[in-house]
């Protein structure tokens, strides 16, 4: 995209917290937090004042099925970002001390979200919807799984499940292909290792309703079903539909219940695909 200045660059793993045993819940998660938090090269400090020192959004999400590390900088500057990143993958230290803060960091965390009706909401829906299955458990995990996690069962985490199979690099904005390519060779040289990938699951979704009392001013409500899955070629009707019905002001929710009737401040509709399932909901 040369009609561009800035750049992306993200390191993907195949691994979220669908595949994590109950008694790891929230170690996806977690492995993420851990990976700003000092390598052999550098502090956490150094981490942030490298980026900053050049405009640059370095950041990182977890979902069920991935965990994402990515940087968003101006063109030149791609080299370093792909250095500090692969850095961060590559040479993490797990430090005690350091973990011990970011359990804390995340019990903070994990309150926030309790105390975010609708946040909470999504998660209680999630649960009651795939019930027993790891894909409605939270991503953040729980409180009493995250506080006993150590760092070899961080490390151990790593070496199942970020494998040069199980990974991908990628790029976009002004980036020369070729020269991208040389610059994850070199930092990633002497990279190896193999994982079995993860076996997707496509849990039943039974009909049931769950009520949570809560002290709030408000109430919040979610009805869902099931959608499709990744691979399905309904996801585009679906998506097409999610934003009709609910994906903005002018959608068909937004102007009846809420221009139309004045019921609510906030309405939408929202869907996700997973390798072996899906979900909609309003």
């Amino acid at each position: 995209m040369p009609s561009v200045r800035s750049a992306t660059v993200g390191i993907w793993a195949d691994v979220g917290s669908a595949v994590e045993s109950r008694d790891r819940r929230g170690i996806s998660h977690l492995v993420e937090h851990m990976l700003f938090k000092g390598t052999q090269r550098r502090s956490a400090r150094q981490i942030a004042e490298t980026m900053d020192a050049v405009g640059g959004n370095l950041n990182a999400f977890t979902d069920k099925e991935t965990t994402c590390y990515y940087a968003k900088v101006i063109d030149r500057h791609v080299p370093l970002a792909l250095d500090v990143l692969s850095d961060m993958f590559l040479h993490s230290l797990f430090d005690a001390k350091e973990l011990a803060k970011e359990q804390k960091v995340i019990l903070e965390e994990i309150k926030m979200y309790d105390d975010s009706p609708d946040d909470l909401i999504h998660d209680i829906f999630l649960q009651t919807m795939w019930r027993g299955s790891n894909l409605g458990e939270p991503t953040i995990g729980f409180a009493d799984t995250v506080v006993r996690l150590t760092p070899d069962d961080l490390r151990d985490h790593m070496r199942a499940h970020y494998t040069p199979n199980c990974v991908v690099v990628a790029a976009a904005g002004n980036v020369e292909h070729e020269r991208f390519v040389e610059l994850v060779r070199e930092r990633f040289a002497g990279y190896e290792g193999d994982c079995a990938l993860p076996q997707p699951e496509s849990p039943i979704v039974t009909p049931a309703t769950h009520l949570r009392h809560k002290e709030s001013e408000q109430a919040y409500i979610v009805v869902g079903t099931r959608g499709v899955d990744v691979r399905d070629e309904r996801r585009y009707a679906a998506s097409l539909l999610d934003t009709v019905l609910g994906g903005g002001m002018s959608s068909r929710l937004f102007q009846e219940i809420r221009e139309q009737r004045g019921l609510v401040y906030s309405v939408y509709s929202f869907q996700a695909a997973y390798r072996a399932a899906g979900l909609f909901g309003v």
